[in-house]
């Protein structure tokens, strides 16, 4: 699809204001605006009907309630030419992908401030394959300042509608991130697409972010989409705490393996993290020993009822539920809330857990030879079954609780370098979302339904509608 570069610098008018248009996305071929199921027509208010030129061709526009639709404006056709039919049948973008639209100018030297007006350009985002989405435009050439006027306004009017998407957003950025370009990439490919959909920023601070695991893939334009188009997503939350002691809010934690691996990475800062990693995770592979510990947990029996329970704000356990415990020697212990995708496990850590269904992954590594705990990991990244080993074992749990029984496996920190030598006295060390945490003692993780709302969509909800799916 042509963008209808006609020469010199293209800039918006809105009201009174005149800016200069941030480079556009590259256009899509044809094909993809009426790909999938048409909406219903036949009871939509027609709001507008006009003629634009829309790649280089005059077509009769129509715009009603949900869908912007067009068609080519045929000439006397040859009798049964089915073929030139075909070329020429009817197109259409819902309402609801549109994200911005500008009035499209041609500036000429002599023009500082006001332009020639070619146009509108309308800012669309395109759900792609692999929950992947793209920003791309649309053309409607008139030259008639009336005719865009009307039209402006009432997409104007329109974008107004979409309540859920945001005006204005505190952008928190970790610098450290990405080999250290985070900031670079936000700003030359988050902040132009905000900018074009007028939102407000005010950038800050350095967090951890949650993409992978929200959208089903780690793409930066895809979670700016997610935020402008306002798709939010509910999602669980684990509380931590310790002897009745808040510790944080996270939506994974591994103890033992997972935290060793962790502990280690942090005391090699200076190395870059993709090397940190992979030296920590040889190092306590070559190191490897088990955690004693008590692990009680709450089992889920019946996820339906549970999500009843859930929905009528019953959030404590029912009478009838029974606390489970399994103690001995454990070289990984994985509580989990989110499916936890990532580079290392494409079809994530937990892959049969939801974003918010109420309830944790609970995956026991219990003690074994290191080539079979290795072959166990290797899975993580094929398309075979991970948890296809007799020392694994698998819950879907409400609660629970993970008590250690300090230096039964016989760590000594002189003597080795893994932890506890990474934390102080007897704690142990914690890999919360990628964070280390060091406790002594038990730890106590429970689960809070929908406990917040972020930028996204489910992958269960991309997949089934056949689009695609923010959190920066």
């Amino acid at each position: 699809m042509p963008r209808g570069r006609r020469g010199g610098r293209v800039s918006a008018l809105e009201g009174c204001r005149e800016e200069e248009a941030p480079p556009a996305a590259d256009a899509v071929p044809s094909v993809l605006w009426a790909s999938g199921q048409q909406p219903e027509s036949a009871a939509e208010l027609i709001l507008l009907r006009g003629i634009f030129e829309i790649r280089r061709d005059s077509c009769d526009v129509v715009l009603s309630e949900r869908v912007l639709r067009w068609q080519p404006i045929q000439p006397e056709r040859p009798t049964g030419d089915s073929k030139y039919n075909f070329l020429h049948k009817e197109e259409f973008i819902e309402l609801k992908d549109i994200f911005s639209v500008k009035l499209k100018r041609r500036y000429s030297v002599k023009q500082q401030r006001s332009g020639t007006l070619l146009g509108i350009t309308l800012f669309i985002c395109l759900k792609k394959e692999q929950n992947k989405l793209k920003d791309s435009t649309l053309d409607l050439i008139n030259l008639s300042e009336d005719h865009c006027d009307v039209w402006f306004r009432q997409f104007k009017k329109i974008l107004a509608g979409f309540s859920d998407r945001p005006k204005s957003l505190k952008i928190v950025l970790n610098p450290q991130s990405h080999k250290k370009e985070a900031t670079q990439v936000y700003y030359e490919k988050v902040e132009p697409l905000l900018k074009i959909a007028g939102i407000k920023t005010d950038v800050t601070g350095s967090t951890n972010v949650l993409a992978h695991s929200l959208h089903g893939i780690s793409h930066v334009v895809t979670a700016t989409l997610h935020i402008i188009m306002g798709h939010i997503q509910p999602v669980d939350v684990c509380t931590f705490s310790t002897t009745g002691k808040f510790l944080r809010f996270g939506f994974s934690a591994m103890f033992g393996f997972g935290g060793r691996a962790l502990a280690l990475a942090e005391k090699h800062r200076w190395m870059s993290p993709n090397q940190r990693m992979d030296f920590a995770v040889i190092k306590a592979l070559a190191k490897l020993k088990p955690e004693e510990c008590e692990i009680s947990f709450l089992p889920v029996n019946d996820p339906q009822d549970l999500g009843e329970r859930r929905a009528q704000g019953s959030l404590k356990p029912d009478c009838n539920d029974q606390w489970q415990m399994i103690q001995g020697q454990f070289l990984n212990v994985s509580i989990m809330a989110i499916p936890c995708l990532c580079s290392v496990a494409p079809r994530g850590l937990a892959p049969n857990t939801r974003l918010n269904n109420g309830s944790m992954a609970l995956i026991i590594s219990r003690n074994t030879s290191r080539p079979e705990f290795i072959k166990h990991l290797k899975r993580y990244a094929s398309v075979k079954n991970q948890f296809n080993f007799p020392f694994v074992e698998t819950y879907t749990v409400e609660e629970v609780k993970v008590h250690p029984r300090s230096n039964s496996s016989g760590h000594n920190p002189e003597e080795e370098d893994v932890p506890h030598e990474t934390a102080t006295g007897s704690s142990f060390p914690w890999n919360v979302d990628g964070d280390l945490m060091e406790v002594a003692s038990e730890v106590h993780v429970r689960v809070h339904p929908r406990l917040i709302n972020l930028y996204g969509k489910s992958m269960e909800e991309t997949n089934d509608s056949k689009v695609t799916c923010s959190c920066l």
